[in-house]
């Protein structure tokens, strides 16, 4: 560069200051030259090579090859970004930035009032019917009666009254057992049909019933399983319940979904001994079906099945051994649908491994998928379109739609990386790109420094062809280049795309009952064998510290400050005291230090959920939590659990290992989950949506701990307690997820911090809820001996005689004021607490701010216990 100006001129100073950024794009170097002189003359000419065309009724856009060709490596296009952004400005910038909310509506397609009810019609197990009252009931019943003369014996054995307004005194009044004796199929979908026992009443009259349908009547959300078992035990032939496989399902269920019978063809009592054995296909989708094989389903009664349907049904992986020893033998069969993951295998390949003789899975061809890999079926999903009713304004549309467009980086310079991750769009060409599991171009995200320094840089996306592209292809890109198996990668599509969830929900169910399996191993506290380090002889404990408030504050005299860590007995530190730094400091196994071994077990977030699960399980006072990096599965099977039987969906993210909240986020859009953990390794853990709050404010507690020895189990509760109040009245209003100062109670970064000492809040909590803070506190206590104890017994390798350590513990209640675990940190984050506190700790408080670690050291060194309580 010249020495005039810091501006990039030549080629070759841009690879000088973009080397590590150009060797991280992945761009091969061929184009590193183009790149320079398109950013340089700020070339955007994408739109002479490709079109953008909607595609999914308009609710999604795909991106077209227009040129003749383009051969791999052989081109390279700027993406400009639309939107960049902090995750916690969002709705801020949508609502006040001019135009944004708009432009980004309609990039991702939700500018435009979509009604999938206009021209509704109601599929009911492969019939459809239009919407609106029929002709009166009566006329139908009768239409049903004159269709059914002359074939057979006449009687009707199929009834359909659907959309017909019927309520519980008129299904009474129509008396319909006695109108129909052989009915074998009856729907009723579409009523008014509110009583249970007036419909199990009248519906098991029909002793020769093989088929019922109740879809959408308001006794359905009513109802339990009561109905559905007091039906089946009253009709014991029936084999299809709302549109599901009962129990008791065989050849009439079967031969429903192979299009044996029907309305037009209901089963006679005299039909052939083997009605299954012309069917070829069979859709047996979503049907609740737990297990598949029993004597219907055999290759004897279905010799030339080749088609087969099995995805959404719930499979006992007990009974897939079985079921793959039935289906190869089968002889015709040949095409098979199935989940990915699913209970058959979590690939396609392990699949095609188990039935070999399969030619097409999934609708693609079995020599397709051996040739490209176990993930060739990812992009036969169904993928996922955003959700928005028409009374949304167009940033609430946008806030729901964002998470299947978003990508995202972490600006770093030589000093320190970012805390907060930013978040862009891409522009409209950009964001046409879907994804495919064998993409033909690739994306990275670039940051143009043209002033050669990280204050003038422009962020863009650079896209270029990996392979090679003919006129009228779709461009498309691997939204998770680089991730395979071993970092989840199918379950991370569910973010784009509609996965199996019913694997998934089993996933969790296996996860739960390995959580009932507890660690019975807990250490018991015994008598204290820890002794006082000071013997009285007038020479004081000599310590080491790098806490500019333990050397200020540490007045005792049997305690001295050195500056030599090698002279010291007690080793006081903010840094971790490992065989690197013993080796640097003179730091020996003799010495005492603030620290105990494995102790990540309980600072480290996703230590310390796997800690206390080993050996409670899943507690009470333990939010159902998840790490991401390895149970992302089981998350999103609590997820698809909880969002079905209508439970509150709210969760928040945490990074395994920051302090202060930071890249900490409450979101409710399991897209969003999935995609956050793109900006570190997290845990997802169950939101308290309905915390105990102190003047319609949310808080949480910080308790000091002091630990003498993991062995005996020897820990003190310090009688202080800092109480930390978040700044703005609690909200559940979506919008308030982004506002910081309403969900969290740690003030960072200049905001104003609320603290109460603790005689001044107790007072008034006790007022304000008209409860007794001794009860709570004791629930505390023992809450907080448990967290320990876990430890304890988990991870017995913590022990060591020459360390003595203080944590924090922070607490939170909930609506019942039960205490509820947030976080434990180490040393470090209890000092800089002490150091922000000290004001809350001097003011009125029992201990003063500056005896704060005379009565610390007094306890973890002397074997005083002032100001503590044992635990």
């Amino acid at each position: 560069m010249s020495s005039s100006s810091n501006r990039i001129a030549t080629y070759e100073d841009f690879v000088k200051v973009h080397g590590l950024l150009l060797a991280a794009s992945g761009l091969p170097q061929s184009l590193h030259r183009q790149l320079f002189q398109k950013l340089t003359t700020d070339s955007f000419d994408g739109g002479a090579h490709f079109q953008i065309q909607f595609c999914e009724e308009g609710r999604q856009r795909r991106l077209l090859l227009t040129s003749d060709s383009m051969p791999r490596h052989s081109n390279l296009f700027l993406v400009d970004h639309a939107w960049t952004f902090r995750l916690s400005d969002a709705y801020k910038q949508l609502q006040e930035v001019p135009g944004l909310a708009q432009r980004m509506a309609s990039l991702m397609c939700v500018d435009v009032d979509f009604n999938p009810d206009s021209e509704e019609t109601d599929l009911v197990n492969g019939v459809s019917h239009e919407n609106g009252v029929k002709s009166n009931v009566e006329d139908v019943l009768e239409s049903e009666i004159r269709n059914a003369t002359g074939k057979g014996d006449g009687s009707v054995k199929w009834l359909e009254l659907e959309e017909l307004d019927i309520d519980d005194d008129m299904l009474l009044s129509l008396s319909l057992s006695s109108k129909f004796p052989d009915l074998q199929a009856l729907s009723l979908c579409g009523n008014k049909l509110e009583n249970v026992d007036i419909v199990v009443q009248e519906v098991t009259k029909f002793k020769n019933l093989r088929a019922l349908w109740l879809n959408n009547n308001p006794v359905l959300k009513k109802s339990d399983h009561h109905m559905e078992d007091a039906i089946l035990q009253g009709c014991p032939r029936l084999e299809i319940y709302n549109s599901r496989f009962t129990r008791n399902f065989g050849e009439w269920a079967l031969g429903y979904c192979g299009d044996v019978y029907g309305k037009d063809n209901p089963s006679s009592l005299h039909q052939s001994d083997h009605p299954l054995q012309s069917v070829t296909s069979l859709d047996l989708s979503d049907r609740c079906i737990h297990n598949l094989v029993n004597k219907a389903f055999s290759p004897v009664e279905v010799p030339t099945l080749s088609h087969l349907n099995i995805q959404g049904n719930p499979l006992e992986q007990n009974s897939v051994n079985e079921l793959l020893e039935v289906l190869k033998a089968f002889p015709c069969l040949h095409s098979l649908e199935v989940d990915i993951p699913g209970p058959l295998g979590v690939s396609a390949i392990e699949i095609l491994e188990s039935v070999p003789m399969l030619s097409v899975l999934n609708g693609v061809s079995a020599a397709k998928i051996i040739e490209g890999g176990k993930h060739v079926i990812d992009s036969m999903l169904q993928p996922r379109l955003p959700e928005f009713s028409a009374e949304q304004p167009l940033a609430d549309r946008v806030l729901g739609a964002m998470w299947l467009k978003l990508m995202t980086y972490r600006l770093a310079d030589e000093e320190k990386i970012d805390e907060t991750s930013v978040w862009y769009v891409m522009d409209e060409l950009g964001s046409a790109l879907r994804h495919s599991d064998e993409p033909n171009f690739r994306v990275a995200p670039f940051l143009f420094m043209p002033e050669g320094n990280l204050a003038s840089a422009v962020s863009f996306s650079i896209l270029w062809p990996i392979q090679n592209v003919h006129k009228g292809d779709e461009c498309t890109r691997d939204f998770l280049f680089g991730i395979g198996e071993d970092k989840q990668r199918s379950a991370r599509l569910t973010a784009w795309f509609h996965t199996p969830e019913n694997y998934f929900i089993q996933e969790y169910e296996k996860h739960c009952k390995k959580l009932h399996v507890k660690d019975s191993t807990y250490l018991h506290t015994e008598s204290s064998t820890t002794k006082s380090l000071y013997h009285g002889d007038g020479c004081a404990l000599r310590v080491y510290t790098d806490i500019p408030q333990v050397e200020e504050f540490l007045t005792r005299p049997e305690f001295v400050v050195t500056t030599e860590p090698k002279d010291a007995d007690i080793i006081w530190t903010s840094f971790q005291v490992d065989e690197e730094m013993k080796k640097a400091t003179g730091i020996t196994d003799q010495q005492y230090v603030n620290q105990f071994p494995y102790e990540s077990c309980l600072v480290m977030k996703h230590h310390l959920a796997e800690t206390v699960q080993k050996a409670h399980g899943s507690p009470e006072w333990l939010q159902p939590t998840y790490n991401l990096e390895t149970h992302l599965s089981q998350l999103i099977g609590d997820y698809h659990v909880r969002k079905r039987d209508g439970l509150d969906n709210l969760w928040i993210l945490k990074p395994w290992n920051m302090a202060r909240t930071i890249d900490t986020t409450v979101i409710d859009d399991l897209s969003a989950i999935i995609r956050l953990m793109e900006t570190g390794p997290k845990i997802c853990q169950k939101y308290i949506e309905h915390p105990a709050l102190f003047q319609g404010r949310k808080f949480d507690l910080r308790y000091i701990i002091l630990v003498r020895s993991v062995d005996p189990l020897e820990i003190f509760l310090s009688d202080v307690f800092w109480v930390r109040l978040a700044n703005n009245p609690y909200s559940l209003d979506k919008h308030s997820f982004f506002e910081y100062e309403t969900h969290f109670t740690v003030m960072n970064y200049g905001r104003r911090m609320n603290h109460m000492n603790t005689p001044e809040f107790v007072k008034k909590f006790e007022q304000e809820h008209q409860v007794k803070w001794l009860e709570i506190h004791q629930r505390v206590k023992k809450m907080i001996r448990s967290v320990f104890e876990s430890a304890a017994a988990v991870h017995p390798e913590m022990h060591s005689p020459k360390s003595r350590a203080m944590y924090g513990v922070d607490v939170m209640l909930d609506s019942s004021f039960q205490p509820k675990l947030l976080e434990v940190t180490y040393c470090p984050d209890c000092t800089r607490a002490c150091k922000y506190d000290t004001e809350a700790l001097a003011s009125g408080e029992i201990v003063k701010g500056h005896d704060f670690y005379n009565y610390i050291f007094g306890c973890l060194f002397l074997n005083e216990t002032t100001y503590v309580s044992p635990l």
